[in-house]
């Protein structure tokens, strides 16, 4: 049987791992050898061992963490499927992040910072049914499609008339588990069982509109936020975004975004 194995080192060339790789998946149980000599504490692998180890060489550089390739290797392959193709979409998703930074960057390499008209307003009192929902900074704009399908359906489940634009509302900083709300405004419907209504104070505002997809949304609030602290106010929460032409009204190049930040005047 002993002569039959493979030492570690020749086991890493013929699965183009390293020994270290090899010796940390042993750690973490993910690829264990068949023997380890007590006395010297060497690692051996059989050679029907390849095959996993090729494997998760593959899915390794993929990026995708051990604990989801441990997961893969012993699942059954309806599972493993499932597995993988959750996977395959978590890496779209950001490689459709990372395409929208490119995409910034490449307008601020050719044009600079765009110079967005920031002013100051008086905001009115608004009442809004919302829905709300608690992600990661990456999953807002998926949170946030799916919380206006449930508000659409429950207002018009409820009967209860609302008035566009719908509203976007979120926290001054956005942190690794963040409460998001979308806001339809309603003249009346208060007290509807089901649906829950938040009141927006009027007050003092900074607002500026930005045109475009809103991957590009950052670029307006680097402008709105500095306007703030140039003037010497305070930010309030919550940041509310107003879609005045939505996706289903324009191409991305003409979305019109109202973004409106509730301001005070700094305590000395």
């Amino acid at each position: 049987m002993h002569d039959e194995l493979l030492t570690i080192g020749r086991f890493a060339r013929l699965c183009r791992l390293s020994v270290k790789q090899l010796r940390h998946y042993d750690e973490t149980g993910l690829l264990t050898p068949v023997r380890v000599d007590a006395l010297s504490g060497y690692r051996y692998y059989a050679p029907e061992q390849a095959r996993d180890a090729l494997t998760i060489a593959l899915l390794r550089e993929m990026d995708l963490p051990l604990a989801v390739i441990a997961q893969a290797l012993t699942a059954d392959p309806e599972r493993r499927a499932r597995i993988l193709r959750a996977e395959r979409d978590r890496l779209a998703a950001r490689i459709s992040r990372d395409q929208a930074r490119l995409e910034v960057l490449e307008r601020l390499a050719e044009d600079g910072l765009p110079d967005y008209e920031v002013t100051m307003s008086t905001e009115p009192e608004r009442r809004l049914a919302v829905v709300r929902a608690v992600c990661s900074p990456a999953e807002i704009g998926q949170r946030f499609a799916e919380c206006v399908g449930r508000l659409l359906s429950e207002l018009g489940g409820a009967g209860v008339a609302w008035e566009p634009p719908l509203c976007g509302l979120y926290p001054l900083d956005l942190e690794e588990r963040t409460e998001i709300a979308v806001g339809a405004p309603t003249p009346g419907g208060g007290g509807t069982p089901g649906l829950e209504f938040q009141v927006l104070p009027g007050g003092d505002v900074a607002e500026t509109v930005h045109i475009g997809p809103y991957a590009q949304l950052p670029l307006a609030y680097n402008a709105l936020f500095a306007a703030v602290h140039e003037r010497g106010l305070r930010p309030q929460a919550p940041v509310r975004e107003a879609y005045l032409v939505g996706p289903a009204e324009a191409p991305q190049e003409e979305l019109m975004t109202r973004l409106v930040v509730p301001v005070q005047e700094k305590v000395a």
